[in-house]
């Protein structure tokens, strides 16, 4: 499969200067060679002071030093003067954001970030757009907030640059396994209200409900997508476990392949990765945790616990590389979401039924992360902080996709398909199901389909990408024994749709066999596959 474009940017404060404020940005992944770029940014003062008034409005851990806000004189956001300026929490979201964005994409960066942008359009997939800081004093700040400008939207909540955090000096990936479906081990451990000491049925039976509760999100939110049929849904099995002890999850992780752990519970920040209460008496570091869920192959954690994407702070400052996200990334596990802040009860579990729901029509995780995101703005407002909250880190090495197909294709299809086939080939074509007409007959074994006027099918409208599928013949018979026949592989953005026993399919990214009589939809263009000389299917 082929992965979406990425630019991986890296900031760090400049050493070998005397200005503290003296920092780096430059580009240490990008889709072409003429992409990679540097330049040094001071970190401006009308930044630092929107941001401790953004804190202030914001953060549940009061500041000190934090400016007079009245002081804080934000742009007007509105042209006409009749309107009504908007609320100031509302502005200084978005203040921040154009801020943060200005002093990042600044000259080259800026014209890496358009190049590449360009060549995902181009390809018609979303850009992954990957920021690693290096310095821990800026993983508090809510980079995913920044946008380009006013009634632009936040870089966390776009589909087509799909926004995450990473980390250096990692340890490589494990090979991932094909998986079709969610397998989620949910972790009940201590809840913020509870203390160690206080801890009685009462509060067993709450962190039952609790738990029962979040595994409903994910039931009902894998269930929200059989509304949709142009979707094939991944099944989705969940297991409970309330207070575990250290080697009773371990039991667990070991007995069974899961490929998410979701944890709920008490989190405080440590230099190991901060710990986990799992009980009142067990807790686990992050770096314990990380050996345990690289071994069983955990590819998503999630945290809804306080400040797993914040370093512990030692006199005053943070400890580099020490979040349970990076600490975890560190040591190989794929994908790690967890909160920047503490977050409501409701706000969490709107978010993950809708996660869920994203995650079981096989959305990559990232962008799964921003329709979700997205969900949370619309409940709860732009200007309220929930949707800033989820913060998401991925392995530099990992493409994001958690869960691939169920119909798994047949041999890769070589750069060049007319170097497999032969002179004989079976005379096929397309007919359209919703309009009268001939159809359009494959030539020479070959038809490319999409919105480009280079394509043998030109087809254009909506979720069609400009090279969106191929459809070509293959004689297999030098591979020794393989079923000579047609294929189609899907190039496009949103996939191709198949119809299979009365439901409709989605072929992404992959290569699929083909029967006369086979229907398919590209975009909204509804055709069937025809092969002379073969009775049709239905």
């Amino acid at each position: 499969m082929p992965e979406n474009p990425c630019l991986r940017l890296a900031i760090d404060r400049l050493n070998a200067t005397t200005a503290a404020d003296h920092f780096a940005i430059w580009v240490i992944q990008a889709p072409h060679p003429s992409g990679y770029a540097h330049h040094d940014q001071n970190y401006p003062e009308h930044l630092i002071e929107a941001w401790r008034a953004w804190q202030s409005f914001f953060s549940s851990k009061p500041i000190a030093n934090a400016p007079v806000l009245p002081s804080l004189t934000l742009p007007d956001s509105t042209d006409s003067e009749d309107s009504s300026p908007s609320p100031y929490t509302s502005r200084l979201m978005q203040y921040l954001g154009i801020l943060l964005w200005r002093w990042v994409f600044d000259g080259s960066i800026q014209n890496s970030l358009d190049q590449s942008r360009g060549i995902a359009l181009g390809q018609g997939t979303p850009l992954r757009l990957r920021l690693e800081l290096r310095d821990p004093n800026l993983i508090a700040i809510p980079w995913e907030i920044m946008q380009h400008g006013p009634g632009q939207r936040a870089v966390g909540l776009s589909q087509q640059v799909l926004f995450s955090r990473t980390t250096y000096e990692v340890d490589p990936l494990a090979i991932q396994q094909e998986e079709t479906g969610l397998k989620v081990l949910l972790v009940q451990g201590i809840n913020t209200n509870q203390s160690e000491l206080d801890f009685g049925g009462e509060k067993n039976l709450d962190l039952e409900r609790e738990a029962e509760a979040i595994a409903q999100a994910f039931s009902t939110g894998s269930d929200m997508s059989l509304r949709n049929t142009w979707q094939e849904i991944a099944h989705c099995e969940i297991d409970i476990l309330i207070q575990p002890t250290p080697s009773e999850l371990t039991a667990y992780l070991e007995s069974k392949h899961y490929n998410v752990l979701f944890y709920s519970g008490h989190g405080m920040p440590g230099p190991d990765g901060g710990m986990l209460y799992l009980r009142p008496e067990a807790t686990l570091n992050g770096t314990e945790l990380a050996q345990l869920l690289t071994r069983c192959r955990i590819k998503l954690a999630v945290f809804n616990a306080c400040w797993g994407a914040q370093p512990d702070m030692r006199d005053g400052y943070p400890i580099p590389r020490s979040s349970l996200s990076e600490v975890l990334i560190h040591h190989g596990v794929p994908a790690v979401l967890a909160m920047r802040d503490t977050i409501a009860d409701h706000e969490a579990l709107s978010f993950i039924q809708v996660f869920a729901r994203s995650l079981s029509e096989r959305l990559p995780i990232d962008e799964a992360v921003a329709v979700s995101r997205q969900h949370l703005l619309t409940l709860y407002r732009f200007n309220q902080p929930a949707w800033t909250l989820p913060v998401l880190y991925m392995h530099p090495e990992f493409d994001g996709e958690l869960l691939r197909s169920p119909l798994e294709g047949t041999t890769e299809m070589p750069e060049s398909p007319s170097n497999w086939v032969e002179p004989n080939i079976p005379a096929a074509s397309l007919r359209p199901l919703e309009t009268s007409g001939s159809g359009w007959p494959i030539q020479g074994g070959r038809m490319r389909i999409g919105g480009l006027d280079t394509n043998d099918l030109v087809l254009r409208g909506a979720g069609v990408s400009r090279q969106h599928a191929e459809i070509f013949y293959r004689d297999c018979a030098i591979e020794g024994g393989m079923k000579s026949g047609y294929f189609l592989r899907d190039f496009s953005r949103y996939g191709t749709l198949m119809l299979m026993d009365n439901r409709w399919y989605r072929i992404h990214r992959q290569e699929i066999p083909l029967q006369s009589g086979t229907r398919l939809c590209f975009g909204t263009h509804r055709v069937e596959f025809l092969v002379d000389g073969t009775d049709r299917v239905g």
